[in-house]
């Protein structure tokens, strides 16, 4: 993760647009001091959304419910 200066930033604010937008994250400091943070605006787009259908389906064989329904604990919770 790059580090610059607040005064630097502002000075060569389109090259640090440009490197952001090639997915480089960069911390702006200001006496030394973190900031603000300059990170791509949707790190997650193109995704492939089969691959993510697939990490849910195996997140969902993960989960253990210990015996119990979703209603019951639904019907659990209402009860509090």
């Amino acid at each position: 993760m790059k580090t610059v200066g607040s005064y630097e930033a502002k000075t060569h604010l389109p090259r640090l647009l440009d490197e952001v937008a090639a997915g480089e994250t960069i911390v702006i400091t200001k006496h030394g001091h973190p900031v603000a943070l300059l990170s791509p605006a949707n790190p997650h787009k193109g995704q492939d959304v089969t691959v993510v259908i697939n990490q849910l389906r195996i997140l969902r064989q993960e989960i253990q419910l210990n015996g119990l329904s979703l209603q019951e604990m639904i019907d659990e919770g209402r009860r509090f």
